[in-house]
């Protein structure tokens, strides 16, 4: 039975009711919380159109089943011609990308613009979706009003900004059964796979020792501190807006566009950055969760409000599952581990991951790469393990299935909240210089080191709390 755009809520409401007082089906059949039929577009809501916003974007409408009828952001327009995505962002030039790639998707539909992301979710009744790629600082916000809201979400990367949003995300994603995803697109590779498989079969013997590293660095490189100038904000943008839970202060370009990164305030550094990509296979493979000990060093200057220039971090995890303990190192700013013997004269990468064994090496790039098997002895004598892992459609194209009822995506928020929590403890030790003992159940470490809580728990602005 076909049904329209603007009855199609109200006929699976009644018709989801009268088929369970029948019997129970599964997801796939029946459909869940916001379940979109097999044979309708998904109405999309885009929360944040900066650079990785767009790209998203152009990722979505690649897709025939999926339509943007909504964009949210603070600024109308803003170049980014000074950073790696180029071009422009903001609420404008997102629409208009729409506008192009989504020629015929929908006619006689034009794709809506809003300053204020929750004016758009409380007016825009035919979103089914929501893509957010704002600041990590509005991530929990936007993603627990769209859930709460009965909308799929997929929320980029770090999942969060703080350790308790991280919680709070997850326990959410599962109480509502909406579709959710993680904007690590390397998560969704065969390489990744093939990782996973090589350590779950035990090709390298016993893994106790992981590095992963990578070149992301400060893009403000010679501020030392909050700015202290304070220039006009922009005539097409909402600061207070963007600040969104953060205390007010003033507009500064080194904040907008992209090096918010760079403040512990808006962003976790380093490792905020990348670590939910080049952590990924590590915690995935080794089946890693809560670390039962982080220490972590900064190179060149950083205070309370801006992150250093380069960072390590050294996690420890206990035994598990009749596994041995794992360290874990994290490298940034361009830092890397050393060379070890068994890869030989292999150069290793800028970017990458390196998985010690007892038999072997596994090394690989970053966000997902193919793993290469060391020394090459043991790579002429083992064969590829038994694939597994299932393997991925697409990162966009995953959570777009989840969304009409199939599987849940590979990166869901359950995942993604774990993964994020490591990586935020990463960003923990560095904020707080110091070796920290970490109490997974109760959230928080020693009492002696002040501050932890804080930056565990978060601050809000009143009105945008999270909770």
């Amino acid at each position: 039975m076909k049904v329209n755009a603007s009855t199609r809520r109200q006929f699976l409401t009644r018709a989801g009711a009268a088929t369970v007082a029948f019997t129970l089906l599964p997801r796939h059949v029946l459909g869940g919380p916001g379940f979109v039929p097999p044979s309708e577009k998904v109405n999309i809501a885009l929360v944040g159109a900066g650079g990785q916003g767009i790209r998203n974007a152009k990722a979505l409408l690649a897709l025939p089943d999926v339509q943007i009828v909504a964009v949210a952001d603070p600024a109308e327009s803003f170049s980014l011609e000074r950073f790696y995505y180029g071009g422009l962002g903001g609420r404008g030039p997102a629409r208009a990308v729409v506008g192009e790639l989504g020629a015929g998707v929908a006619p006689g539909r034009r794709c809506k613009a809003y300053e204020d992301f929750r004016v758009m979710l409380e007016r825009e009744k035919s979103v089914d979706a929501v893509l957010c790629a704002t600041p990590d600082h509005l991530h929990a916000g936007v993603s627990v009003m769209a859930m709460r809201g009965g909308k799929h979400v997929y929320c980029e990367k770090p999942l969060t900004h703080n350790l308790r949003e991280a919680r709070l995300v997850a326990r959410i994603a599962l109480e509502t059964g909406v579709a959710t995803q993680m904007g690590n697109h390397g998560h969704s590779t065969v390489g990744i796979r093939e990782t996973v498989e090589h350590l779950q079969a035990g090709t390298i013997g016993v893994v106790r020792e992981v590095h992963a590293w990578s070149t992301a660095r400060r893009t403000n490189l010679t501020l030392v501190g909050k700015p202290a100038d304070a220039p006009p904000v922009p005539a097409d943008m909402n600061w207070d807006l963007w600040l969104g839970p953060r205390e007010p202060r003033a507009f500064h370009p080194a904040y907008h566009p992209v090096g918010w990164r760079d403040f512990w305030a808006f962003g976790n550094g380093g490792i905020g950055d990348m670590g939910c990509h080049d952590l990924d296979a590590a915690v995935w493979g080794c089946d890693l969760h809560a670390p039962v000990r982080v220490e972590g060093s900064g190179a060149g200057p950083t205070d309370s409000e801006i992150g250093p220039h380069a960072s390590t971090i050294r996690y420890d995890f206990p035994a598990r599952a009749g596994r041995p303990p794992v360290r874990v190192t994290w490298y940034d700013g361009g830092l890397m581990p050393p060379t070890p013997d068994v890869v030989g004269g292999f150069p290793l990468p800028r970017r990458g991951v390196l998985f010690l064994g007892d038999k072997g090496a596994i090394q690989c790039d970053g966000a997902g790469g193919a793993p290469r098997l060391f020394p090459e002895s043991l790579r002429a004598r083992v064969a590829a393990p038994p694939a597994t892992q299932p393997r991925s459609r697409g990162h966009h194209r995953d959570w777009i299935d989840a969304c009409k009822g199939g599987p849940p995506a590979s990166s869901h928020f359950g995942y993604g909240a774990r993964l994020t929590e490591i990586v935020l403890l990463g960003a923990l030790a560095v904020r707080l210089r110091r070796r920290i003992e970490w109490h997974a159940e109760a959230l928080s470490v020693q009492r002696e080191l002040a501050g932890a809580d804080e930056i565990i728990r978060g601050t809000y602005r009143t009105g945008w709390e999270v909770a």
